[in-house]
């Protein structure tokens, strides 16, 4: 093998890697704070994605997600929990709160639209 064969298989390797890394790494995940209400409540950045893209709640305890989206992509317009039967319109560069109480525990997936932007939700007892 020469010297190009090699930086060609380096920088293959290191592309895989970084490809893995990107998909399968560790997400941000937050925990939420309960209000003066009790709620509790946590904002969303939707940018690209979701920031923090995991958040762990707790069950029979009123949720508030406060979903603040940054900019105009069409794949990002709404939020779907499919598993709640919950869709919401996010408008561009605003702030749309879904709310709900969470009545089982476990982890539920929140995506755009067109399912390519994705989050998850935990529900702890």
């Amino acid at each position: 093998m020469d010297t190009n064969a090699i930086l060609v298989l380096v920088g293959g390797v290191l592309l895989i890697a970084l490809t893995l890394w990107f998909f399968f790494g560790e997400r941000e995940k937050a925990e939420v704070k309960a209000d003066t209400s009790g709620a509790q409540q946590i904002e969303i950045v939707v940018k690209g994605g979701y920031s923090p893209d995991t958040v762990a709640v707790r069950q029979g305890v009123p949720v508030r997600l406060n979903f603040r989206r940054e900019e105009t992509s069409s794949c990002s317009e709404q939020v779907v929990f499919g598993d709640l039967g919950i869709v919401r319109d996010l408008p561009a560069f605003q702030t749309t709160a879904v709310e709900f109480t969470p009545d089982k525990t476990g982890e539920f997936s929140f995506t755009c639209g067109m399912n390519m932007l994705r989050g998850k939700l935990i529900v702890q007892p």
